[in-house]
């Protein structure tokens, strides 16, 4: 079987790297497929090294052909290029390509995946299946009545009727798309899994970053990923300036690939000291070190109806490495694991004393001197690469029954 992969991010994204990786190494595994086309949207065709990405791209069958984007000013303009020469493009490479099985990373590239395949009339499943457009709306990024909101929220309805299968990431989507009259045998829950070897805790590394921060008996909180969006701003810092009054000779690192200066302005505006701030750019491979080093870890996102839907892969990087979740409530299926099994603190920032409550609780779990050998098995239970395996395999199984 000949499989193309359809993700709309850069290849030097984290998004690639975290969420996509699991999926092509389970693919690679697989006796049955013989070649993965692998295709991402690059600002500029060829200029990546690809020895920096071998995580992605060391298999054999993984043949990896990057997509143009648009140069248009206008994001706008770019977007709806970018869909209209990707569907095109996509068409060539399932005909030259003899693809059998099209696989769509997320609901933007289902949407290119569906245009593309009404006229080849190949089989697509979308993994990585969630409701982006109302996402966007709720986060403040689009308006509902927007070309942009609109047009992604009627391509999704397209992929719930023509997808051979989809792969939501939480169980509480699941139900919902069963409510709007899904089959339930094309729906397969898959969380963003985590290889949780490759995060587990390092004493050493924890002990030779402390030190060279100069922070050996701090009490360090960590926050990876940008602000805005689906993630709080100014209410980041306020969080932030809380921890420091609230915590005990406290710490924080900060690894955001948005521009230093703009954080530090934004520590400087709630009168955080920036000594006691670690800003910082690193790769995705760097980050299970600074995970070492970390004492507990924030994850800011802005709350939601349609955030429940959300199975963010850093939650599992992080109880991957025995840190416990400074988390905003109402967040995927992980705030009930966290409300029912631990694994972090859930703070709620309408609700008096709510943030402080969660934050003592952290301080609570970060005193047991076993919660760095106990979290992890959270990463194990719920976050298990294997668990993509098993989806793909049901897929397969079900598509040739139907003459794949």
């Amino acid at each position: 079987m000949n499989i193309a992969f359809l993700c709309r991010w850069k290849l030097s994204d984290g998004l690639t790297v975290s969420t996509v990786a699991p999926h092509l190494e389970a693919l690679a595994g697989m006796q049955n497929i013989r070649q993965i086309v692998f295709l991402t949207l690059e600002d500029t065709a060829g200029a990546l090294g690809l020895k920096e990405y071998d995580s992605i791209l060391k298999h054999d069958k993984v043949k990896w052909l990057p997509l143009r984007s648009s140069n248009y000013k206008r994001r706008l303009f770019n977007q709806i290029a970018d869909y209209r020469n990707g569907y095109k493009a996509l068409r060539k490479v399932l005909t030259d390509e003899k693809i059998d099985l099209l696989i769509a990373h997320g609901a933007p590239a289902g949407a290119v995946a569906d245009k593309a395949t009404k006229v080849a009339g190949t089989p697509f499943i979308v993994s990585l299946f969630e409701p982006h457009a109302d996402y966007m709306l709720e986060s403040g990024v689009w308006s509902k009545f927007g070309l942009k909101y609109n047009m992604q929220k009627q391509w999704e309805k397209q992929q719930l009727k023509n997808a051979a299968g989809l792969m939501p990431v939480t169980l509480g989507y699941k139900q919902k798309l069963l409510t709007q009259g899904v089959y339930p045998g094309k729906i397969v829950v898959i969380p963003c899994s985590v290889d949780y070897r490759r995060f587990q805790f390092d004493v050493q590394r924890r002990l030779e970053l402390r030190k060279q921060l100069g922070w050996e008996k701090a009490t360090i909180g960590i926050y990876a990923g940008k602000f805005g969006g689906l993630y709080y701003t100014k209410e980041a810092f306020q969080i932030y300036e809380q921890c420091f009054r609230l915590i005990p000779d406290f710490r924080l690192i900060i690894l955001s690939p948005q521009p230093q200066e703009g954080i530090q302005q934004q520590l400087r505006n709630y009168k955080i000291d920036l000594s006691k701030v670690y800003v910082d750019s690193v790769p995705h491979e760097l980050v299970p070190a600074y995970l070492s080093a970390a004492d507990f870890t924030l994850a800011t996102y802005k709350p939601g109806p349609s955030k429940k839907y959300l199975s963010p892969v850093k939650i599992g990087e992080y109880w991957a490495n025995g840190l416990p979740v400074l988390l905003t409530e109402g967040i995927g299926d992980d705030s009930d694991i966290i409300k029912n099994e631990g694994g972090g603190a859930l703070f709620n920032l309408t609700q008096t004393g709510s943030l402080e409550k969660a934050i003592q609780q952290i301080q609570t779990i970060v005193s047991d001197p076993n919660h760095r050998q106990r979290i992890p098995q959270l990463a194990a239970n719920y976050r298990s690469p294997e668990r993509i395996r098993e989806a793909y395999e049901y897929f397969f199984n079900k598509l040739s029954s139907n003459g794949l």
